[in-house]
Formats: C-alpha cells, structure tokens, sequence
C-alpha cells in the first residue's frame, strides 16, 4: 500500500532518507540568550506593566472598557485633600448665604408635620389625598385671612397709639417712688421720647423705602411658607418614603418605625403648643376687658405669640402685659400680676401636662437648654422647635444608642 502524504506520528519518510535528528534536538533545548536589563526596563513584578483587566461585569459601553485605577501619590492625595476642603468651605458660604431661605423651608417642613394628621384623618374619612390636602390647605388659608382681617387693623391702630402714648404712661409710672428713682437715674422719659418720635422711627426703618421693602419682605416670606407647606403636605409620603428608602434594607423597618413616631410626636407638639398658645391669648383678651386695659387685642396677640416660645415665653408676655397695667393704674398693674402668676400656675401644672403628656416627654432641664440653644442659633424659630429636636433625640437615644451600648 502506497503512501499518498506524511504520516501524522512520524517523521516524512517518502523519500526513504531518515533526517538527523540531532539538529532539531538542539535547536529544542537550546536556551534562548539572556537578555541584560536595561536602567528603563520595569522590574517584572512592577503592577503597572501587568496586563489590565476590567472588573467582572464592566462592559465595554459605546465609551470602551475603564481604564486602570490611579496610582495613590501624594500629589493626588494632596489634590484630593485641597478639593474637599474647598468643597467644604463653598458648602458653609452656601449655607450662610441662604440661611434665611433655609430658616424658612424648616417652618415649611415643621408646619406640614404638624398639619399631615389632619390629612391622615380626612383620608380615613374617605377623601383622595389630593383632595384631602386641599381641604387643610384652604382651612389654613381662610384661617390666616381671617386672622389678618380682624387683627391686623386694630393691632395697627392700637400701637400706633400705644406708641404715641407710651412717654406719658413712663410719666405716670413715675408716681411711684420706686419707679421715679430709676427712672431719674436712667434718664428714661427722654430716652423713650426720643425713641418713638417720627424721626428715629423713619430713620430705623430705612425711610420709606426702607419702611415699604420691610412689608413686602415679611409678606413674600409668608407666601413663599404657605406655599412650601402646601407642597410639603402634597408630596409628604413620597418625601418619607425616599427618605427610608435612603436606608439600607436590613435597617430600614426600624429605622421607620423610629422615624414615623419621631414625625408623629413633632405633630402632636406642634398642635398643643397652638392649643396652649390660642388659649393664653383667648384668656388674656378676657382679662384686659375685665379689668379695663388699653389695647386688649394687640395685648392678647403678644400674649399668644410669646407663649409658643418654651420655658420664658409666657413670662415675657406677662411682663409686658404687667407693665401696661401698672401704666394705667396701680390696681391695674397688681390685677395683671396675680392674674399671670395664678394663670401660669394653672398652665403649667394643668393644662401643659394634660396636652402634651400623650405627644411628648421631655426633661425639663433639656428643654430649657435646647430652648436657649435654639434662639442663640437661629431665633425664634429655633426656641419653636427646640422642644420636638429634644424629643426626637430622646427617642433615639432610648430606642438606639442605649441598647446597643448595653449590649456590648
């Protein structure tokens, strides 16, 4: 049998010569010469000349495959350093800059807190939500008219008059021997009369323009918080919810929970200190009629106004209605003193703990600093919200901090 080609386990044998096999043998294990390294050649085991493969799952994209991580050096790290804290700092300029914006998204975000129960239980009633919010929204903006219809006129009246009466009731405050001897040492009849000439009062409100930026400024804050609320309480359950959603599944039922009993006591608080505050000025209004004050309206609006304030509200409300009374009369003023001293009395040990013994408890001593810290770091407004933080941080630390640092 002839053979047509070579065979595949051999050598070709066709021609019937048997090549030498040694030359093959040597070229085989003939070592290949070695090359010397170069001062530019990597050492082998240099990463940066490993091949780069990409991460599993990283496709390539219509952009191509990543490109290999940067080498940690200390221009980079430098680099990185001076980046953050210029980022840092152009966030604290932000901030300062818009803080009176944020100041007033915080009242926003507090007031819908505080009106979402109202939505809740219209919606167990049956309404949709939108409707629902709609509802609350216009019960809070036919309150606000009406409040502003019927107090805005006679608050405005009644201080203006007040103001110009106000150096000759500091002239029958001298009557009394006491008041006289701190009045002739202070030098207060011409203080007060210089203060409250049309002069220094078109001088401190910037003149005209001054005056007209200052009412428009205060009404566009008052829109621009109404407005923010009524979005807040529209879109209150998807703002929690992707607040929740920010925290990781394993945590996040607790954390929820935690959360919505936080947003529940912030509510009930914010209901009762409006309760408590409506009926210092209600009962307020009463008295100054009872008793014949000047300006019983303005008085009872300060009144509520000053007794939202925690801890020293209702004490600065009730010196200044004191000192009203005791500018009309003497008896008057010793009425205003025992009616506040017997009312505060009534509140505090009474009417506050019945409402707010189901929405918040806090200590009094950490509502008394939160209190300060609030207004020395935003105003008023942190003093309104310094007793719910207060509570709030209560909660976590009973329900967080404390049992995990038992369990340890």
């Amino acid at each position: 049998m002839t053979q047509d080609g070579p065979r595949a386990d051999g050598p070709d044998q066709g021609d019937g010569e048997h090549p030498d096999p040694e030359p093959a043998r040597a070229r085989r294990h003939t070592p290949a010469p070695h090359a010397e390294p170069t001062p530019h050649d990597p050492p082998a085991d240099d990463p940066s000349t490993a091949p780069f493969d990409p991460p599993p799952g990283a496709g390539t994209g219509r952009f191509g495959p990543p490109g290999r991580p940067l080498r940690r050096n200390s221009f980079l790290l430098g680099f990185t350093g001076a980046l953050g804290v210029l980022s840092a700092y152009t966030l604290y300029l932000g901030v300062r800059n818009a803080a009176g914006i944020l100041v007033l998204v915080l009242i926003a975000l507090f007031l819908a807190i505080g009106l979402n129960p109202a939505v809740a239980r219209l919606r167990k009633w049956g309404l949709p939500h939108g409707l629902a919010v709609t509802v609350v929204a216009l019960t809070v903006v036919l309150l606000l008219c009406g409040g502003v219809v019927a107090l805005v006129p006679p608050i405005v009246t009644q201080s203006g008059q007040f103001l110009e009466q106000l150096p000759h009731l500091v002239q029958d405050l001298r009557r009394n021997e006491t008041v006289n001897d701190l009045v002739e040492r202070y030098d207060l009849v011409q203080r007060v009369q210089g203060a409250v000439n049309a002069e220094t009062v078109s001088r401190a409100l910037g003149g005209v323009l001054g005056g007209a930026q200052l009412i428009f400024g205060t009404i566009f804050r008052i829109l621009t918080v109404l407005v923010l609320t009524i979005y807040f309480l529209a879109y209150f359950n998807r703002l929690r919810a992707l607040g929740y959603a920010l925290v990781p599944r394993s945590r996040r039922e607790r954390v929820q929970l935690i959360g919505d009993e936080i947003l529940a006591k912030v509510g009930a608080y914010m209901v009762g200190a409006l309760s408590i505050a409506v009926l210092a000025g209600l009962s307020t209004f009463i008295f100054a009629l009872i008793v014949g004050l000047a300006y019983p309206i303005a008085l009872a609006v300060v009144v509520a106004v000053t007794d939202l304030i925690p801890q020293i509200g209702a004490t600065l409300g009730a010196v200044i209605v004191s000192l009203v009374g005791f500018a009309t009369d003497l008896s008057a003023g010793i009425a205003c003193v025992v009616f506040f001293l017997v009312y505060q009395q009534v509140e505090n040990y009474l009417i506050y703990p019945k409402v707010m013994r189901r929405s918040v408890q806090v200590n009094e001593v950490a509502a008394l600093l939160a209190a300060l810290l609030g207004v020395a770091l935003i105003g008023v407004v942190g003093a309104l919200i310094a007793i719910p933080t207060v509570a709030a941080i209560q909660l976590i630390l009973r329900e967080v901090v404390l049992p995990r640092q038992q369990s340890r």
